[in-house]
């Protein structure tokens, strides 16, 4: 086991489930990752061994089938995934995030019909808030649902859903009119919708298409993409949580969860541009030695060492915070904010250690510096969480003059 990262206090549970992912991401992901993410390849091997591990039931509850684990474990699960492939921890994420919600927000009736066969994997989540002109500006949806008797008539296309294709229910947040006043702020008209779909693109259910895979920098592997409604009809007995108007609340709490995961993901493929920065740097020679050797690069290595350190804690404060029924949005905040950051810092540090040879997509650190841009913008981007800390700082720190 590596020096760096490490996290006190672990039950022996937590240390078998996590020395088991760990295992598997040696001998099953990074062997092959980089060879399906320059194919841009769907890992349906890799997802069908998480999948006998029970990693797609996690933090389900054990009543529905799942391990019911905590968000700690789960985020240290997700930081193992990332250091072996960044694209596999996004596969569990959305799942996880749409389990998360049903779990905290759903109907009885919808936990029992969902959650057994998310747990077993059979269902897989997606969830859909962005659309194509609003980026950050989630208050900015347009996209609609108007009641007709037992249904709502949705309309509207959404953008950025992660396992938008491979997914079979997708959580889709629109705004929704009904019993809202004209004038009531955009948040309170918010509704969350539990659409079920068939796998795959074209249309997959009528009134709902999945386009196609947007090609993209990185990240590549998992299917992103964008959903189109036109006259989707839903029952109204799949409004998440039975009632319409909640549907903005719920979707922060999943994001909420989501940014201690995107935090974790910046830990795991930090780890992992450090692990082959400080290989390479002790096998590559100039000037009659080891790089290693000169100063320069020994700075290099511990400066990026310290982030990974640094990074891992705040991750794992946030995750525990959670855990504990405290409000943590100011530490997911900050834990995204940093750890993303430093992921970035990190990767380009091992990039330049490998000099010529990061440019070239034999090495793996070529597949990791592409990678690492989409945590600077996955979850809300880094003026987002900022926009966040500051809020909350000042809420804490409130000048009584």
């Amino acid at each position: 086991m590596a020096r760096l990262a490490q996290t006190a206090g672990l039950t022996d549970v937590q240390q078998e489930i996590l020395s088991t992912v760990r295992d598997f991401v040696d001998k099953e992901i990074i062997p092959v990752a980089t060879e399906l993410e320059h194919r841009d390849e769907y890992p349906q091997a890799i997802v069908d061994g998480l999948k006998e591990l029970g990693l797609f039931g996690l933090m389900i509850p054990e009543e529905y089938g799942g391990l019911g684990e905590s968000l700690l474990t789960y985020a240290l699960c997700v930081e193992e995934i990332a250091r072996g492939w960044m694209s596999v921890s996004g596969i569990i994420n959305t799942h996880f995030i749409v389990a998360y919600m049903l779990k905290q927000h759903g109907t009885q009736e919808q936990k029992d019909h969902f959650l057994p066969r998310m747990a077993a994997g059979d269902v897989r989540g997606a969830f859909s808030m962005s659309e194509p002109g609003l980026g950050s500006d989630v208050s900015a949806i347009t996209s609609k649902a108007v009641r007709d008797g037992d249904e709502y008539v949705l309309n509207g296309q959404k953008m950025w859903l992660t396992n938008g294709g491979t997914s079979s229910l997708v959580a889709v947040l629109v705004r929704s009119d009904e019993g809202h006043p004209e004038g009531t702020a955009p948040h309170r008209s918010m509704t969350t919708f539990l659409v079920e779909k068939e796998p795959g693109f074209g249309e997959v259910r009528p009134g709902l298409t999945i386009p196609g895979k947007i090609d993209k920098m990185g990240y590549k592997g998992v299917d992103t993409t964008e959903l189109i409604m036109d006259d989707l009809r839903i029952p109204a007995d799949r409004v998440l949580g039975g009632t319409t108007g909640r549907g903005f609340y719920q979707m922060m709490d999943g994001v909420e969860v989501g940014r201690v995961n995107v935090a974790a993901r910046g830990c795991g493929v930090a780890q992992r541009a450090f692990e082959l920065g400080v290989r390479y740097a002790q096998q590559r020679h100039t000037f009659g030695k080891p790089i290693a050797q000169h100063q320069a690069i020994q700075f290099k290595l511990a400066e990026m060492a310290t982030k990974v350190e640094a990074a891992h804690a705040m991750m794992v404060n946030a995750a525990r915070k959670k855990d504990s029924g405290e409000r943590n949005d100011l530490e997911a905040g900050m834990a995204k904010y940093l750890a993303s950051e430093y992921c970035k810092e990190v990767v380009e540090d091992a990039f330049r250690i490998h000099g010529g040879y990061g440019f070239s997509k034999e090495y793996e650190i070529e597949r990791l510096y592409r990678e690492a841009p989409m945590l600077l913008i996955g979850e809300g981007t880094a003026e987002i969480q900022k926009m966040i800390i500051g809020r909350r700082l000042l809420e804490e720190y409130r000048f009584q003059g």
